[in-house]
């Protein structure tokens, strides 16, 4: 220790100070996010609600709700006349609700009529699933208003101060800079400072942005610019002259994230989007299969002048858009074909390619997508063990493929050849200790592939072990948020997007962080938003607005409609009515006019 001490100069101190404190401010950034998003669990969103005839009343908090005999149905109806999965109450983003008839051999009876495909309902339809008769009704536009002003008046009560988050953001980045424009050479600080400066001016602008929609959640951006920050300062320290194009990048994803937010508030427009999505995906990856550039053994990368970008990584979005945006015709087989015969076409491209790691990253989003939309666990096996199968002939046809898994937890074994990258990146996360190196000290980033497929290890070696921690956290914090709030999500659309794009990244965050420390093969993926790398910032901001989309917290999405509250005290109160049974609860519904209708009980 005393001689640690005493090589220590004045200037490398206060740099070590800074390091210590940097963890510190991004530690507490990330703890008041969790806090945030995990201090409690919102109540579901009722949408109407129907009941039997006994006064037995079912909310319906989902946008499709089943109903059968099943545990897992919204609506469950114990009757031996009753189907497993017998029906579905669903309901579009305008308020318009349908009644689907699962069991097509009996249907459903609506309002006593026999009906075998979708029929429209409205308030006091009656529905009769296997002779037990329900009746539905929707919730009206003051009883939303009603529900936004309880949960705002929730989130008023346990907020944390977003602004304040977004400070100890930009605190991070004020220490970021510092690391490395005081080791910086003097004609790379100009491009570190703009850097810098128009990342904490993109990070208010966002928040302003919020602001002005009046929405009230920004901890997923928050930790999105935290990563951006450590990334933008990795960069500094590889290659000052290509933060500019970084700076660039993050502009374009900034403005993606906001379109696509936009775009899926609209759940017809999102559905229908799907299919010129797809097939613009599908044409952009056989335009690289053909004419892609090889580099670094995958022919991943399309040259258009001075322009260069990978495909795949635009592509994760359209395969996760095309895999969810099924709920037309929600019980269709063919759209579970649709989507496997498009994923099989996406990863069979991405093997031409030879881009393998992505690959592995398709076909687990793909795998939790199937999950979703069928629940057949033996039917996944069944998918899993083909593509095993799969895998073992490439790997007989790809020796070099094969390499990496032969050096695969036996690195130090192939220190000089195929264990080259993972070795050295290990020897440099132990010198760099908990608090790091210093940008300046650092020899990782001039390994092949450090500032993307090493990333982590550069991070820890010139920040600290702590700080790579953190980054990790940043991540692995929104999507376990997103996948908490999957069970209350309006759509199953929302869920299927959401579980999917959580899938991807833990996948693509897993190979990258483990293959690094030889805990898993390398296999060539970025860290989302900390690699250096515009195709993957762009990607990874729209997968963002995937995640976003989950929040069912009040007015917390731009991609769920503002709702405004109700004021506590009406000015022209309603007339009370008298009424019994089920219906005592519901003074807005005009039963009257309900029991006018032929034989209506």
């Amino acid at each position: 220790m005393i001689a640690f001490l005493s090589n220590l100069t004045a200037g490398s101190t206060v740099l070590w100070v800074g390091r210590i404190l940097l963890f510190l401010a991004a530690a507490w950034v990330v703890v008041r996010c969790a806090i945030s998003l995990f201090g409690s669990r919102e109540a579901p969103e009722v949408w109407g609600f129907v009941s039997l005839a006994n006064g037995a009343r079912y909310d319906l908090t989902h946008w499709e709700n089943m109903v059968g005999r099943m545990r897992s149905a919204d609506v469950r109806l114990n009757f031996p006349s009753v189907s497993r999965c017998h029906a579905a109450i669903c309901r579009n983003d305008q308020g318009h609700w349908w009644v689907y008839p699962v069991n097509r051999s009996s249907g459903v009876l609506l309002n006593g009529a026999r009906t075998t495909d979708k029929a429209e309902i409205k308030a006091g339809d009656c529905i009769a699933a296997g002779g037990v008769e329900m009746y539905f009704f929707p919730s009206s536009e003051s009883d939303e208003a009603r529900l936004a002003r309880r949960r705002t008046e929730e989130q008023e009560r346990r907020r944390i101060s977003q602004a304040g988050t977004l400070l100890g953001v930009n605190l991070c980045q004020l220490l970021l800079f510092l690391q490395v424009f005081l080791a910086a050479k003097a004609e790379a600080r100009a491009a570190i400072g703009v850097a810098f400066g128009s990342l904490m001016l993109l990070s208010w602008a966002l928040y302003g942005v919020y602001r002005a929609a009046r929405r009230t959640a920004y901890e997923l951006e928050s930790l999105v610019f935290l990563l951006i920050s450590v990334g933008a300062a990795v960069t500094a320290a590889y290659d000052p002259s290509a933060l500019y194009k970084q700076l660039i990048t993050v502009v374009m994803g900034m403005l993606l994230f906001l379109l696509m937010s936009g775009v899926l508030r609209n759940l017809h427009a999102s559905m229908r989007a799907r299919w010129p999505v797809a097939i613009a995906a599908a044409a952009l990856l056989a335009f690289n299969v053909v004419l892609g550039q090889r580099i670094f053994g995958a022919k991943n990368w399309i040259a258009i002048g001075s322009l260069s970008f990978q495909p795949s990584e635009l592509v994760k979005i359209a395969f996760i858009l095309a895999g969810a945006a099924t709920l037309d015709r929600l019980f269709a087989k063919r759209n579970l074909i649709f989507t496997i015969l498009f994923s099989a076409y996406c990863v069979g491209c991405l093997a031409l390619m030879s881009d393998f790691g992505t690959a592995l990253i398709f076909f687990v989003a793909f795998l939790c997508i199937a999950f979703l939309r069928t629940g057949d666990l033996p039917s996944i096996a069944m998918l899993t063990a083909a593509a095993a199968f799969g895998c073992g002939i490439i790997l007989r046809f790809k020796p070099y493929i094969a390499d990496r898994f032969a050096a695969w937890l036996h690195a130090w074994e192939h220190a000089q050849d195929i264990g080259y990258q993972q070795t050295r990146t290990m020897s440099a996360m132990a010198s760099g200790g908990l608090f790091g190196a210093g940008a300046e000290k650092a020899w990782l980033k001039y390994v092949g592939a450090a500032n993307t497929d090493l990333v982590f290890g550069v991070v820890g070696e010139e920040f600290g072990f702590l700080l790579a921690l953190c980054c990790v956290a940043a991540l692995v914090i929104p999507i376990v948020y997103a996948l908490r709030c999957a069970a209350t999500a309006r759509s199953a659309f929302y869920t299927i997007l959401s579980c999917a794009t959580a899938a991807m990244l833990v996948c693509q965050l897993a190979l990258n962080v483990l293959g690094a420390v030889d805990l898993l093969p390398l296999t060539g993926v970025t860290f989302p938003f900390v690699s250096m790398g515009g195709s993957s910032m762009i990607s990874c901001w729209g997968l963002m607005a995937y995640l976003k989309a989950a929040d069912t917290r009040q007015n917390a999405s731009f991609a769920l409609r503002f709702v405004a509250p109700a004021p506590k005290k009406s000015a022209a109160p309603r007339p009370k009515v008298k009424q019994e049974g089920f219906f005592a609860d519901r003074p807005d519904i005009p039963v009257d006019e309900i029991f006018k209708k032929e034989n209506r009980k």
